[in-house]
């Protein structure tokens, strides 16, 4: 899906432009997004990507539906709501996923 590889080329552009917005965390989210694929975001300072497929052991995987993750990564779907809805499921490090919105909040004022 086109919208989703933007998403993630815009989170690896901001990371890459600003690596501040990712001070402190090392961590790699992958993402199950259904039939659209999955997706990961491998969080290493200054060696920090996105990447469309499984490329590193995860420390946190989300499992969604791509409209959800296109919802949340815009701002218009909260992340803890959408887990305590059954939208978005979370296996590994719960600190992570918590992290995940504040962090998404981050990319889109950095593409502002």
């Amino acid at each position: 899906m086109t919208e989703l590889n933007n998403i993630f080329t815009e989170i690896d552009t901001a990371i890459k432009e600003d690596p501040s917005l990712i001070d402190g965390l090392n961590a790699t989210y992958q993402f199950n997004l259904g039939e659209e694929g999955t997706y990961q975001l491998v969080l290493n300072g200054a060696d920090s990507y996105s990447a469309e497929g499984e490329e590193e052991d995860p420390d946190c995987t989300m499992t969604m539906k791509a409209e959800d993750f296109i919802k949340m990564s815009a701002g218009d779907l909260n992340g803890t709501q959408a887990f305590m809805t059954g939208r978005l499921k979370v296996k590994g490090n719960m600190g992570l996923a918590l992290k995940l919105q504040s962090l998404l909040s981050e990319f889109n004022k950095a593409k502002k």
